[in-house]
């Protein structure tokens, strides 16, 4: 066999490494039935954050509707919450990953990314299409007239607090598609899944497992409900009915710790990611802050109960599987991390109002 018999443009080439239908069947180009010629080449370049790279995941699935053999490369600083079978190159920002991008040739390219760095790399690579935010004349830019909103929005409080579509109804715009409610994928161990649904079952034995995301970051805090709150809310739970766990990362660690202390509540651990994305496919309920739990349990399809209260509600897209509870006395810190209040307005979100729509979303 010579190197011009090799279907380079084939979707099952791997560049360097045996394909999969030669490593299963042992067939090469020359005897393949498994040939399909590959199709649009698409680039995402979405770095972070981590929620925001799960949250634009339902580009994926419209793509794949429109084209067929559609092949993704996506640059992003979150590779390990990005599933491989959906998407074929996952890259990590650095040298080498930029210059084979800028080596490709791309059918459609998009950056949702504001960042410089992000946006330089969308004026450079070389792609029929871009869709997003470019960089010209030393500022930021719309790469089409699409992406001006969105960069109006992140320019001006005043204007951002207006705005009434979701993140997703944002960036399918930008992307000139609209936006049927696709929903996020996830990249998560079912293996690892089906041993929490087994540990979850022994240790609920028949109660509803009910996820509680206690922190929410350091970028802003005042996102955070008050300990104290955590602590009232777990207490007035019907533990008969429902096994509260904590959950969070190394921050919330301590935290979590000290809630077991003091309440009834079960707390599994640190895990790393790819764990914690699949422990959390066994929970009927998570309430959360605005952090990546709540982009996890929407990938899971998990009802949720959000605490909002420095940002716009209406970016947030639950698909009808849960409810925003927000301060009844309103937010003065639109994307603060300081609250101006002597008394952070989350102390107005009540551990009983939350109780209350728990209680709706499990039907007790």
């Amino acid at each position: 066999m010579k190197l011009t018999n090799v279907k380079f443009n084939c979707k099952h080439f791997k560049g360097t490494i045996p394909c999969k239908p030669n490593k299963e069947h042992g067939v090469d180009c020359c005897d393949c039935n498994y040939y399909e010629a590959r199709g649009k080449q698409i680039l995402i370049i979405k770095l972070g954050a981590m929620g925001d790279v799960i949250r634009t995941t339902p580009l994926v699935v419209r793509y794949k509707e429109m084209f067929e053999n559609v092949h993704f490369t996506w640059l992003t600083e979150f590779p390990d919450v990005l599933p491989p079978s959906d998407i074929d190159d996952i890259m990590i920002p650095g040298v080498f990953s930029i210059e084979k991008i800028k080596g490709r040739h791309f059918d459609i390219a998009i950056n949702l990314d504001k960042e410089e760095e992000a946006c330089r790399l969308l004026a450079d690579v070389d792609a029929r299409v871009k869709y997003g935010f470019t960089w010209e004349q030393r500022h930021l830019n719309a790469a089409t007239p699409a992406a001006e909103h969105k960069i109006i929005t992140g320019l001006f409080d005043h204007i951002s607090t207006e705005n009434t579509k979701s993140y997703m109804e944002e960036i399918f715009e930008i992307c000139h598609i609209d936006f049927r409610m696709e929903e996020y994928l996830l990249n998560y161990n079912k293996q690892l899944a089906e041993k929490w649904k087994h540990i979850f079952a022994e240790k609920a034995a028949g109660k509803a497992v009910v996820g509680l995301n206690t922190g929410c970051g350091n970028r802003w805090k005042t996102r955070l409900w008050p300990d104290e709150y955590w602590v009232e809310f777990i207490q007035k739970l019907d533990t008969n009915k429902i096994l509260p766990v904590l959950v969070g990362g190394p921050q919330e660690d301590e935290k979590n710790k000290m809630l077991t202390k003091k309440t009834d509540a079960w707390y599994p651990g640190i895990y790393p990611l790819e764990e914690f994305i699949s422990l959390s496919a066994n929970f009927d309920a998570v309430i959360t802050q605005v952090t990546m739990m709540m982009h996890i349990a929407v990938g899971h399809k998990t009802p949720i109960i959000l605490m909002n209260n420095i940002f716009n509600k209406h970016e947030f897209e639950l698909y009808g599987r849960g409810v925003i509870v927000e301060p009844e006395t309103g937010c003065d810190c639109y994307y603060g991390n300081f609250c101006t209040r002597e008394r952070p307005c989350m102390y107005d979100i009540k551990p009983e109002t939350i109780k209350q729509e728990l209680n709706k979303i499990l039907n007790i």
